[in-house]
Parts: C-alpha cells; structure tokens; sequence
C-alpha cells in the first residue's frame, strides 16, 4: 500500500520535458513580440516626427517663396510709382517753365511798351521844339522850302513812275508764275481754296440748271427720280455701325440709282444729288446727336463714292452748299464763282445757312455734323483711288488753309470744327505726318491760349461764349492726341 501510494507521488511530482519547452518557447515568443512592438511604436513615432518635420520645412519653404513674390510685386508697383512721380514732376516742371517763360514774355512786353512809350514822349517834345524852331526861321526859309517842296514834287513823280514800272514788271512776273505754277499743281493735283469752292459751286449750278431741271419738267423722268429718291432715303436712315449691314445697303443703294437697266443721265445725276443731300440730312441730325453714328454714314458714302460715277463731284457741291465755305476751307467771296455779286440773302445762303432765323449754335452744330462724316471719309482706308477731294491729303489741307485765314479763324465756327477734325484723325495725322503734324498742332495751339499769327490776345474762335468753349475742346484734344503712343 505504501509502495503504491509513493509511486503516485512520485508520477504526480515528475514535469514533462516537451511541456517545459513550450512553455519557455511562448514566453520567449512573448518576450519577442513585445520587443518588436516596442520597437516599432519607436519606428513610427521617428516617422511621424520626421513627416511632421518635412511637412514644416514645406511650409516654410512655400511662405518664403510667397514672401520674395510678394516683396517682388511691392518692389515693382514702388518702382512704377516712383517712375510715375518721376514723370508728373518733370511735367510740372515743365509747365513751370513755361509758365514763367509766358510771364517773363508779358513782362518784357511791358517793359517794352514803357520804353516804347517813353520814346514817344521824348520824340514828342524833340518834335515840338523842331516845330518851334522852324516857326522862328519860317520867314527866312520860305523860298527854301518851296524850292525843296518844287524838288521833292519831280523826285516823288520819278519815283512813282519807277513804282508803277517795277509793278507793271512784278505783275508781268507774277502772272508768268502763277501760270507756270497753275500748271505745276495740276500736274501734281493741286488745287487753290478758291478753285475748290468755284468747283462745288460751277457743278450746283450746273445741276440745277441741268439735269433737276430737265427731271422736274418731265413728267416721266420725275416720276423715276421721285420712286428712286424715295427708296434712298430709307436706307440711309436704316444704317447701323455693322460691316454687313454697311456692305449690304451701299450695295442697295447702288443697284437703286444704276439699276441693270441704266436710267437716263438726268436722272441718274438727279438721284446722286439726292443721295448726297440724304447722307447730309442724316449728318445734321443723327451726328448732332450722337458722334459715333458718323462711321457708318461716312463708310456707305466712302464705298458710293468709289463706285457711282460723278459722286465726288455732286457730294462735294452739297457738301459746300449745306455748310458754305467750312470743307475748303474759304471766306467766302462777296461775288459768286461766275462773278455774280452776292445780295445779303444770297451770300447768307451760300454760307451755308438753311432758314432766316437759324442762329449761330444751331448753324455750328449742323456744320459740325457733316464736316465730322466728311472728315470720317478723309481717313477711311478704301482698296480704290478715290478723287483728291475726299483723299487724306485734303485733312492736312484743311488745317493749312485753316491756319492762314484769320476771318475764318476769328468766327465761333473755326474751334468747334477744328475739334470735329482733331477728334476723327488727329491721332491718324500724327502717325502719317509725323513732326510736320506736331509742329501744325503747336501753332494750332498757341492760336488757342496765347494768339494766332503773333498776336498775343487774338485767339482762335474770339470771345464768344461758344467760341471759349470749343477752343477748350480743341485744347484738350491736342493735348490728347501729343499724348498718345
């Protein structure tokens, strides 16, 4: 029994050798695993750091860059702003200059004036002691001078007849050059104001008298003229500033007044006076009103003009007949182009006035509209010659002629249509002529803050209300156009 009760013992206290091993296996597993897990909460959080890190560097990095751009950008708009100040200053200065240069001039003007003055005064009293001392000689001189005035009465005839010679022989020489010259600008296209103004006024008389007349007195061929008349003037007043709808009206136009059926000569030239008279009404009115409403009219009249035969002539004659001698430009001449002198109504009337009691502001505002649609076919670009009178060297004609006629420049009329023409191809003008346009402007300039001509205080448009307004306009678009780039 105790043999058997020891042996129990002994079996129950004996370990198993495979037990011990997996035992000791599993904790050194175990051991091993949270080692690893160990380490690798070390890996990640060294990862994590350095993420953090590189996405910091990133950041700063990126707000550096933004930094320069911004320092960049700030640096430029100091560097144009100072460039501007810069500029304005010289302007000013400038203007200083020639400020003080206009002040020293009125000075020195005055200053001359007083010397001028006491010269007279000094000349005065050498004079009236001359006239004293001469009065206590009188008698004793009495022979003297008659003889001196007999001697100066032959030398004074002898000099009059070499007057007479030297003018007889300065006309002779000048007739020989006006005719030598009349040839040269013929050959050259040139033409005076007055031979303008004579052409619009020989071709509205040869139409009134000519073809109107034999339209109006024929049933028939005004029954045509007053269909074709009537067909125009809609169109006219259809226009908008479209390519196509230009292309396509002018073509209407044209295909109304030269059908394929061609109308008779009277007729065709009644319409084209029609046509004329119509694009001008429209200049009156639409162009009063709104300026931009010239490009399209001055378009379709520019394509009519390279297209229907004898345009330029009729267009020209309207032209001058609605707005007088402002195209040429020209005083207009106390006798008409055929010598007929002119009674008050009828000079009125080829200045360009429409009724008895049309004031100057509406007249000015009406010239104006047209001249601007004239002035807009100057400087259309066109793919055909066109006639001389409706050509861009006529712009540069305009402001010569202009700037030599002091009658004209005095009137109200001359700033606001000067502005009209500097406002369409001013800028145009000074990329075709170049210095010679600057150098025009410049006078043109002092004729509206100082004086034209050399006289100081004569200013262009003289001092009416409207006249000090326009020449306003016509400074400040100078100023624009020698501004531009």
């Amino acid at each position: 029994m105790e043999d058997a009760v020891a042996s129990i013992r002994l079996h129950v206290n004996h370990h198993d050798p495979y037990e011990e091993w997996e035992k000791e296996t599993r904790q050194e597993a175990f051991r091993v695993a949270r080692q690893h897990h160990a380490q690798d909460r070390v890996q990640q959080r060294k990862e994590r750091n350095q993420a953090h890190a590189r996405a910091a560097q990133q950041r700063a990095t990126l707000h550096e860059e933004q930094l320069r751009e911004v320092q960049m950008h700030l640096a430029a708009m100091n560097l144009q702003k100072k460039q501007e100040e810069d500029e304005l200053l010289l302007q000013w200065k400038e203007r200083d200059r020639k400020l003080w240069q206009r002040i020293d001039a009125v000075i020195k003007k005055e200053e001359e004036k007083a010397r001028a003055q006491m010269e007279a005064e000094r000349k005065k009293r050498e004079e009236e002691e001359r006239i004293r001392r001469e009065a206590e000689e009188k008698k004793r001189q009495e022979e003297e001078r008659k003889r001196k005035e007999e001697e100066e009465k032959r030398q004074k005839k002898e000099r009059e007849e070499e007057e007479q010679r030297r003018q007889a022989e300065a006309e002779r020489l000048r007739a020989e050059r006006d005719r030598a010259e009349e040839q040269e600008r013929k050959a050259l296209g040139f033409t005076t104001a007055f031979e303008d103004w004579k052409r619009a006024r020989d071709t509205l008389k040869a139409i009134k008298t000519g073809p109107m007349k034999i339209v109006k007195g024929d049933k028939t061929l005004k029954s045509i003229w007053s269909a074709g008349r009537r067909a125009i003037t809609p169109k006219i007043g259809q226009l908008t500033n479209d390519s196509e709808a230009v292309m396509r009206i002018s073509q209407q136009i044209v295909e109304i007044i030269r059908p394929l059926q061609p109308h008779p000569q009277p007729v065709y030239i009644a319409l084209l006076s029609s046509l004329a008279k119509a694009i001008l009404l429209q200049a009156e009115t639409e162009v009063t009103a709104e300026k931009r409403s010239a490009i399209p009219l001055a378009r379709v009249a520019t394509n009519l003009l390279g297209t229907l035969e004898g345009f330029a002539d009729v267009f020209w004659a309207k032209l001058c007949q609605r707005s007088g001698g402002w195209p040429v430009p020209i005083v207009v001449p106390s006798k008409d182009a055929d010598g007929t002198p002119f009674t008050e109504e009828t000079r009125r009337k080829a200045l360009g006035y429409r009724a008895e009691d049309e004031s100057l502001a509406e007249y000015t505002a009406r010239v104006s509209g047209m001249m601007r649609v004239y002035f807009q076919i100057l400087v259309a670009p066109v793919n055909q010659p066109l006639d001389p009178i409706v050509r861009l060297p006529r712009y540069w004609t305009f402001f010569s002629r202009m700037l030599k006629e002091p009658q004209l420049l005095d009137s109200s009329v001359a700033p606001q249509v000067l502005y009209t023409a500097l406002d369409v191809g001013g800028v145009l003008a000074r990329e075709v002529w170049g210095q010679q346009w600057v150098r025009l402007l410049a006078l043109l300039y002092e004729g509206v803050t100082v004086g034209y001509h050399g006289l100081e205080g004569r200013l262009i448009g003289g001092q009416s209300p409207e006249g000090i307004a326009a020449r306003v306009r016509v400074q400040l678009e100078i100023e624009r156009i020698m501004g531009a780039s």
